[in-house]
């Protein structure tokens, strides 16, 4: 996680909570010219339209107040969607026991550069996936992105 990105976790967290959701990532990234700051959000009822709406309105003089972001940039509120990437511990613990397709920054030792398993466990060095196959272990170095798989 970026500087920006922990800055903005750290102002936004609460007024999120307070608003009855939960904060699930932070993402500032640039495309083309373009920089964006995506704020995911979540809920147990699912996050529609309207809930994307009154959070981007209760954040947003927040952020313009406390201009942790220096570039201009679009301001977005999202779901992390049916698929959602998982880069937080506790986004891997919400998903124990749930289906995940695992992409490597490189081929590992079998030559594979990805996977799609069951996450049986993870670590700070290490998650487990159980394959069809077998199990494997997988260093978390090389994970470029973890995902769930909705299985259609």
């Amino acid at each position: 996680m970026s500087r920006v990105e922990e800055k903005v976790e750290s102002l936004i967290k609460s007024k999120i909570e307070e608003l009855g959701y939960e904060l699930y990532d932070v993402e500032y990234s640039k495309e083309g010219k373009d920089y964006y700051l995506t704020i995911y959000i979540d809920s147990q009822k699912g996050i529609d339209l309207n809930d994307c709406e009154k959070v981007n309105n209760e954040i947003n003089p927040i952020l313009d107040k406390e201009d942790v972001v220096k570039e201009k940039y679009f301001l977005v509120v999202s779901s992390p969607g049916i698929e959602r990437v998982l880069k937080k511990d506790k986004h891997l613990e919400q998903n124990l026991e749930a289906e995940v397709n695992v992409k490597l920054f490189k081929k590992d030792e079998l030559g594979k550069k990805e996977y799609r398993g069951i996450l049986k466990s993870f670590n700070k060095d290490e998650i487990v996936l159980e394959t069809e196959e077998n199990n494997v272990n997988i260093e978390r170095k090389n994970i470029s992105q973890i995902k769930t798989v909705y299985n259609w």
